[in-house]
């Protein structure tokens, strides 16, 4: 019985953890929907293609439900997504690339997004560094650029 207490504590005391792995999460200076025109206005300065901006927020209040502001941007470039997928098709699942931007419970914004190398473990891909590091790179510059000040 002492056994499965320790594994359930151990379990309650990781899961939080476990559930961002993977994720890389950098504070805004800006509220959600400034953050989110900011990311959409690098996008389009760097030639990104954005397929979609949804606003999970006013989805949750169509149906009668509060949800903190939160806002997911998908967007892309065949160029980079296309290699990476010969590597490993299975990477398709993941792309195109999103982001959220959220608001915390302490009205913090966040700008989130999924780490390349988590996605390179994920999909065992092999053969693309080269373009993963890339991608790594310009992610962080995206996001540092609309949650900064400078821009």
């Amino acid at each position: 019985m002492k056994g499965l207490l320790l594994v359930a504590l151990c379990w309650v005391v990781t899961w939080p953890l476990s559930a961002a792995e993977g994720v890389i999460d950098v504070k805004s200076a800006f509220g959600v929907e400034e953050t989110a025109d900011r990311l959409q206005t690098v996008l389009k300065q760097k030639g990104m293609k954005l397929f979609a901006r949804i606003n999970h927020a006013q989805g949750a209040a169509s149906v009668g439900l509060s949800l903190r502001d939160t806002e997911l941007l998908l967007f892309g470039n065949p160029k980079v997504g296309s290699p990476l997928m010969r590597c490993e098709q299975s990477v398709a699942l993941d792309l195109p690339q999103k982001a959220l931007i959220w608001q915390d419970e302490n009205a913090q914004v966040w700008i989130s997004y999924n780490d390349p190398g988590y996605l390179q473990s994920r999909h065992a891909i092999s053969g693309c560094d080269e373009v993963l590091a890339k991608v790594e790179k310009a992610l962080a510059a995206f996001v540092q650029a609309a949650a900064g000040e400078d821009m």
